[in-house]
């Protein structure tokens, strides 16, 4: 039994089945249920035979012909005087003998022979006697054919049907055609040449510059005489141009260009989702962007707030500082003693208490005047921190492409964030305990119910304003305190540089915790708020981590796959 395809091409095609069902993987992930059936389908086509259609009148030998070309010691393809091929025949492999009814006009037949692994025939009604449903079925085997036999009467090639039907194909298929003269053997050699000679030239006036001929005999080959039949040079021809050499190569092509098709396709839908990926970074970018811009004014204010409470400090206590030393000299102690004494001045101790609650007094105003301005700097700055990113996911875009062909899934997904960010983010400004920072003033723990009416952001500037002047009395009536004590101690003048340097220590120490505890605590305010903001968007930007990595990964085993194609088109 003859062989029609070598093993180099069985070997590219077996290379290629491998690639193409990593494709058909691929192509399962991205949800395009269209693209799938084409892989898949190209999966299953990947070790279809060669389909060869022969075609020409009745009674120039076509039967004879397919039962000798495929030389298998069983007749495949009845052939008598009169005609037997009324409808087409799709001659394929099954595992055994079978024929099955398409309908009226086509009919399968399986045959459990091995060549028909590598090659399918399609046996056509004869041109001269095909009706217009027979044509329409012909036609339908006509695109995907990778050989069309024209087998014309070696005795007459010239019959008006077989050549109409031959300017169809051409003209609208550029399919490879080989043109046969069947029953060589009933013309002498010399009519043969005339016939071959004439072939020729209506195949150059339809067209083809260098028609492929061949004169053979099937009565012959089928006998035993192969060298007369000429059979031999057909198969070399099929083996080199069609199933080997250039046809094999051209059919590998086409398989590869299918999948490179298909890869672009899925590379565009990637395209489009890596576009909504990048848009969700940008979108993602610009809410940090906008919350570190927003953090490094809240934090100036800040600054600038501890820098003027300092201030304040600094002026008063000076000032008191000033009246301490100047009152303590010995003859102000001692007109205040000798006053005390005859009842017309303030003695000595009351003096330096009076001085203390003066200077509590001043303090307390003065720096509950400075922080209620610059508490509201503070607290317009942490509020529109929030209200720019609350505008941000409001008119963030939720579809920045409706690509209903690739990654449905992952789209419907990304909605669904996105949904879900717009959603809790409202609900989040909404809550008045989000801003109420109860870890870091727990003094101040009924503040936030009492303004939860108002909603999350009205409640800043309640609790900042709260916690800034309870810090500062804190800190200040400690050093009043000290102060107190101090004083208590005083008698007389000679003591008045311990008293000035006791004064002085007291406060500089409570300046410096004035400083630290203000920034401290408000840094650590404003970087609470920040963070809770921030802790919105924990799926958003899992999903930005989980998309770079499936777009990577996707990525690189689609090139992977581009690798493997190019290698296999390429010339062994």
């Amino acid at each position: 039994m003859s062989t029609l395809v070598n093993k180099h091409y069985k070997n590219k095609i077996n290379e290629l089945e491998s690639v193409i069902q990593d494709l058909v993987t691929v192509v399962s992930s991205t949800g395009n249920s269209s693209l799938h059936e084409t892989a898949d389908d190209l999966l299953r086509r990947i070790h279809d035979p060669f389909m060869f259609v022969v075609v020409g009148e009745v009674k120039a030998g076509k039967s004879s012909f397919i039962n000798a070309l495929l030389d298998t010691g069983k007749e495949i393809c009845k052939a008598a005087p009169s005609p037997m091929t009324d409808v087409i025949q799709q001659i394929v492999y099954g595992e055994k003998s079978e024929e099955i009814v398409i309908n009226e006009f086509l009919k399968k037949r399986t045959e459990p022979i091995d060549i028909l692994k590598e090659v399918a025939i399609v046996d056509t009604p004869g041109t001269n006697t095909i009706v217009k449903n027979h044509q329409e079925i012909t036609e339908r085997f006509i695109p995907v054919s990778d050989l069309v036999v024209f087998v014309f009467e070696a005795k007459n090639p010239y019959r008006q049907s077989a050549w109409d039907f031959f300017e169809f194909i051409h003209g609208e298929w550029r399919k490879k055609i080989i043109f046969v003269l069947q029953q060589k053997d009933l013309l002498s050699p010399e009519d043969l040449a005339v016939n071959i000679e004439g072939l020729r030239k209506f195949a150059v006036e339809k067209g083809i510059e260098e028609p492929t001929i061949f004169a053979v005999s099937a009565k012959a080959e089928l006998e035993g005489n192969y060298e007369e039949s000429n059979f031999s040079a057909v198969r070399d021809y099929i083996k080199t141009h069609v199933t080997g050499g250039q046809g094999s190569k051209y059919k590998i092509i086409n398989y590869v260009q299918a999948s490179e098709n298909i890869i672009t396709k899925i590379k565009d839908g990637i395209a489009a989702r890596r576009a909504q990926w990048e848009h969700d970074k940008t979108f993602r970018r610009e809410t940090i962007e906008i919350m570190e811009n927003q953090y490094g004014k809240s934090i100036n204010q800040v600054d600038l707030l501890v820098e003027n409470t300092v201030g304040i400090y600094d002026k008063v206590t000076r000032e008191a500082g000033d009246e301490l030393r100047t009152g303590l000299s010995i003859p102000s102690v001692f007109k205040r003693s000798f006053s005390s004494v005859f009842g017309s001045g303030q003695p000595l101790k009351k003096w330096l208490m009076d001085l203390a609650e003066r200077m509590e007094k001043e303090l307390s105003e003065k720096m509950r005047n400075k922080l209620d301005v610059h508490v509201g700097d503070i607290s317009d700055s942490i509020q529109q921190m929030a209200q720019l990113i609350d505008i941000k996911v409001q008119r963030s875009d939720t579809s920045l492409k409706d690509n209903p062909e690739f990654f449905k899934a992952i789209a419907e997904k990304r909605v669904k964030v996105y949904q879900e960010l717009k959603e809790t983010f409202a609900d989040f400004l909404a809550k008045s305990d989000n801003f109420s920072g109860d870890k870091l003033f727990p003094h101040e723990k009924n503040i936030a119910p009492n303004v939860a009416t108002g909603g999350g952001l009205a409640v800043i500037g309640v609790i900042l304003t709260a916690f800034t002047q309870g810090a500062v009395l804190d800190i200040t009536g400690g050093v009043l305190t000290a102060v107190g004590l101090t004083f208590a101690g005083a008698t007389v003048g000679l003591q008045r540089k311990k008293i000035m340097k006791r004064f002085n220590s007291e406060i500089a120490e409570g300046k410096v915790r004035l400083e630290s505890e203000l920034t401290e605590k408000l840094t650590q305010y404003i970087e609470n708020i920040k963070t809770k903001i921030d802790q919105n968007f924990s799926e958003f930007d899992e999903l930005i981590a989980s998309e770079e990595k499936a777009i990577v990964d996707l990525d690189g085993h689609l090139n992977k796959l581009e690798d493997r194609l190019h290698r296999i088109a390429e010339p062994a």
